[in-house]
């Protein structure tokens, strides 16, 4: 069975597309065996769709995405929302030369997430959270990034942006792998101005990415760039089963069909910019698209001139760019995957554009 035709079989419904709200139960794992990580597996009959299951739940069972049915932020430690528009500066200080030093505490950790209604992942994580923060500096700044590996896994951080051999972030390189307990400080200049990442580098590479440990790492350009409604949206999934062979569910900042329940609001005619990042495992590209508007898009963020004017960007994992854009209209614009089973899967939202 292939790694599509399994997470088909694995739905136990289908998703309206008004909404973005499965009207069937989801079971996340088939009857497999699990690692010693990964929550068990869900028992009973697979159950069959019908058009009126979501509106009166009979003889369903399992999570589900119905209206209402929301996993819990605050025990998770994060909300999408707010992850959305959160910078970390970090400490600052002003070296004799007049230099700006940015500090910042990044610490590993294993936490147990709700992605989905009733559903729990053994996430590997930056700072508590996926993603990870999102680290902000601009072009010329020192840069010290002091970590603490709090996890039960060996991990390092590997920045995107040019730096020292020592600084790099992969095993048997400068410090290398940094094991539980221990700390390391990455220290480098920000360079070059754009839109960037930083993830972990211990192999298996692709599962401890999929687990959890990424986050943005934005260096801004010496003039500023026009003011905006500024947002980070990082495209990720998790891969349920453990078999590194796709995910059961997609997801924008952590949790799948957040925003969906919880549009993105923003002001009509206002320049929105949205920071868009692919980290998604598993499988070979990702894609933005929003409905009712186009963006200009600056891929990599090291260009001020964008490269196209587009309703719909596609990116490799790694991959990243700037939109920026203007909403003339008021309403709520849907903005998703454009790969019906990433969005059908949890990758899309809505934004809600008022005065």
């Amino acid at each position: 069975m292939t790694s599509s035709t399994r997470r088909r079989f694995m739905i136990g419904g289908t998703v309206a597309a008004s909404t973005g709200l499965a009207l069937g139960a989801l079971p996340l794992r088939d009857n497999g065996p699990a690692t010693a990580d990964s929550p068990p597996a869900p028992s009973g009959p697979h159950p069959a769709h019908h058009p009126n299951t979501s509106a009166h739940g009979g003889g369903v069972s399992g999570p589900t995405f119905r209206k209402g049915a929301v996993v819990d932020h605050a025990a998770n430690g994060f909300d999408p929302t707010e992850v959305l528009r959160d910078f970390d500066y970090g400490k600052t200080s002003t070296r004799p030369d007049g230099r700006t030093v940015r500090e910042w505490e990044v610490f590993a950790s294993d936490e147990d997430i709700e992605i989905a209604p009733g559903v729990r992942f053994p996430a590997w994580t930056l700072n508590s959270r996926i993603p990870g923060p999102t680290l902000r500096c601009r072009e010329g700044d020192l840069l010290r990034v002091h970590f603490t590996n709090g996890s039960h896994h060996p991990h390092t951080l590997h920045f995107h942006g040019i730096h020292p051999a020592e600084m790099d972030g992969i095993p048997g390189i400068g410090r290398g792998v940094i094991n539980p307990g221990e700390s390391f400080t990455y220290e480098f200049d920000a360079t070059p101005f754009g839109l960037h990442l930083f993830h972990c580098h211990v192999g298996p590479l692709a599962e401890h990415i999929a687990r959890g440990m990424y986050g943005t790492f934005i260096v801004d350009p010496p003039q500023p760039r026009p003011q905006a409604d500024e947002m980070v949206m990082v495209m990720h999934g998790y891969n349920t089963t453990f078999d590194g062979e796709g995910n059961q569910l997609y997801a924008v900042n952590g949790i799948p069909f957040h925003f969906m329940h919880e549009p993105v609001r923003v002001k009509r005619n206002e320049l929105v910019r949205i920071y868009l990042v692919n980290v998604l495992e598993y499988d070979p590209i990702n894609s933005f698209h929003i409905h009712g508007n186009f963006f200009d898009y600056y891929p990599t963020g090291t260009r001020l001139q964008p490269t196209e004017f587009t309703d719909t960007i596609v990116q490799g994992q790694g991959q990243r760019g700037i939109c920026e854009l203007r909403f003339p209209h008021l309403g709520q614009y849907m903005f998703h995957a454009h790969k019906t089973e990433f969005a059908e899967l949890g990758w899309m939202g809505m934004f809600e554009v008022t005065e």
